[in-house]
């Protein structure tokens, strides 16, 4: 079992959809682009969910790098997100598509075909690709 996470979101009424996002005392500015009917003020939630991926990606490979002492010098991941068709899936799908970059001169090819393998087993990439349980549960503010 992981530790909870916890994130507040509050609409802050500077568009339509803007919202105040809070977590671990960072805060972020969440809305949807103006071709939506927000006014661009921050990431859209697929742009956050996309952004999380390649965070993590990008924090997991660094992550294995270090155990093992293997001489990378950066680590970047570039994500696309979309919707779209997949055969043998009905109906359109989420598709996402993760180029990892890792540069180190003194890195074998071994090293980095394994430092590729793990950047797909990252805790996001797995929670994406296996689904989730998710309880919704309603309450009145007062």
């Amino acid at each position: 079992m992981s530790d909870l996470v916890s994130v507040s979101v509050t609409e802050t009424g500077e568009s339509p959809f803007a919202v105040r996002i809070v977590t671990a005392g960072h805060v972020i500015v969440g809305d949807e682009p103006a071709s939506m009917g927000g006014a661009d003020l921050g990431p859209s939630p697929y742009q956050l969910l996309t952004a999380a991926l390649g965070e993590c990606t990008a924090m997991t490979v660094r992550w294995f790098a270090r155990q093992r002492q293997w001489p990378v010098d950066h680590v970047a991941v570039e994500v696309t997100h979309q919707k779209g068709a997949v055969e043998g899936r009905a109906g359109p799908v989420d598709i996402f598509h993760k180029t990892v970059k890792i540069r180190g001169a003194a890195l074998t090819e071994e090293q980095h075909e394994r430092l590729i393998d793990v950047a797909a087993k990252c805790p996001v990439h797995r929670t994406l690709a296996g689904g989730s349980s998710i309880v919704t549960i309603g309450s009145r503010a007062e």
